[in-house]
């Protein structure tokens, strides 16, 4: 057994820990679609809102098409834990290079409330993903023995 990994049963094809990062990973990316897409239409009122004005609309609209782009790979991982669990250490770095840099900055007194919530909510689905990485079993050591199961029953 690989070292962090927890001892799994599987049940219906799915071990219980691989169904643990799949609805994560499918929760995270669906979560985010729903918060980044209308973002694309709020560039006017977000420098309305909250000072100073966006200026550069490249910058602005580039994190989004990443932040979307990384959603549709959460979705990915959460179709297939094992085959896509070299992906879910990016993933957390993905939710790290947001919720660090949100607490440095509020705590500088350079961001609202409202932003640290997100900031903190990117966190933990970054600790959700670290969680589902350790528990997930490694695709090329596991997929030899379900092969040899399902070929002897």
């Amino acid at each position: 057994m690989r070292l962090g990994a927890m001892p799994t049963q599987v049940i219906d094809g799915i071990a219980p820990m691989n169904r643990f990062a799949r609805r994560v990973f499918t929760v995270a990316g669906i979560y985010g679609l729903i918060v980044m897409l209308p973002q694309y239409f709020l560039a006017a009122r977000i420098s309305q809102d909250t000072p100073p004005a966006i200026t550069h609309l490249e910058y602005f609209y580039g994190f989004i098409g990443v932040v979307v782009a990384w959603q549709l790979v959460f979705l990915l991982i959460g179709r297939d834990p094992e085959r896509y669990r070299p992906l879910m250490l990016p993933a957390v770095l993905e939710k790290l290079a947001f919720g660090v840099p949100v607490i440095i900055l509020y705590a500088q007194g350079q961001l609202p409330g409202s932003v640290l919530f997100f900031g903190l909510l990117d966190l933990t689905l970054g600790a959700l993903f670290l969680a589902s990485w350790r528990s997930t079993s490694d695709a090329s050591q596991t997929a030899p023995a379900l092969r040899a199961r399902q070929a002897n029953g």
